[in-house]
């Protein structure tokens, strides 16, 4: 892992996400270096050769240039975050993160964090601070095996869910993102539902579903793992990264039926 400190002039950015204002990233890069990334565009603005999820970049005053900047800010949610984890491994040593949200707790933004590893809930005491606050978690799968391969450097599943657990039990708002739901692997009707349960469980009340994404960068390295894998697959996939419009609302479709066996909102 590649790893540099530098320092930003702006750390909260307009964002063209639905129902987000702001997007506020602690770092750039991800250690994670989940297979089917979708940020992997941002690479072109880092100044970095090497591949994506091998280099981190910690914006070090990313706390002093949030403050400055929020005095100006209009209201609006604030997203923790877009293009990378602000709890990916290396905030255990910085903290980026944790101090950004301390100067949001003053703020009244809304904030939504959403994050692949359990280490926010060590930020519980600065989130309850936040006047309005909701924790995503991603899970792609149950399946260890499968997020060992295509999430390599994030935490076990089983890890994720106990912090979801944990901030549900202190009344902090938690949910789930299940995406990208895997072909093939992770979205048939008994994974589906036994994600579904076990998210229920850790005391989500509403899930975002999404299908895998392949246009850009991300096919290629996908291909790659299903070649070395599950060589069965790569044609379903190769159609899918064509064209996955009727795939996707089928997944949406068998995931809202699904969520509605469990009490949980479903959106797409």
């Amino acid at each position: 892992m590649q790893l540099r400190e530098i320092e930003c002039r702006s750390i909260l950015t307009r964002s063209g996400i639905p129902g987000v204002d702001y997007a506020l990233n602690p770092y750039v890069g991800c250690a994670h270096a989940c297979v089917y990334c979708y940020a992997t565009f941002m690479k072109r603005f880092t100044g970095h050769d090497e591949e994506w999820g091998t280099f981190v970049d910690v914006r070090v005053n990313a706390a002093e240039v949030l403050a400055r900047q929020v005095r100006r800010a209009r209201p609006g949610p604030v997203l923790l975050a877009s293009v990378t984890d602000a709890y990916q491994p290396l905030e255990e040593q910085y903290g980026i993160t944790r101090a950004c949200l301390r100067v949001l707790t003053g703020t009244g933004l809304p904030v939504s964090i959403l994050t692949k590893s359990g280490l926010v809930q060590r930020d519980l005491d600065v989130i309850r601070q936040l006047s309005q606050v909701d924790v995503g978690f991603t899970i792609t799968t149950l399946d260890e095996g499968l997020r060992r391969l295509f999430e390599p450097g994030a935490v076990p599943v089983a890890r994720r869910l106990e912090a979801m657990a944990a901030l549900a039990s202190a009344g902090v708002e938690v949910w789930a993102f299940c995406g990208p739901l895997l072909p093939g692997l992770s979205d048939g009707e008994e994974q589906l539902s036994a994600l579904l349960a076990a998210v229920k469980q850790a005391g989500a009340r509403r899930i975002l579903v999404d299908s895998l994404n392949l246009r850009g960068a991300s096919w290629g390295r996908v291909r790659g793992l299903l070649q070395a894998h599950y060589p069965h697959l790569v044609e379903l996939y190769r159609s899918l990264a064509v064209d996955r419009g009727p795939y996707h609302e089928a997944l949406l479709e068998r995931a809202r039926r699904i969520a509605g066996r469990y009490g949980l909102a479903c959106e797409g």
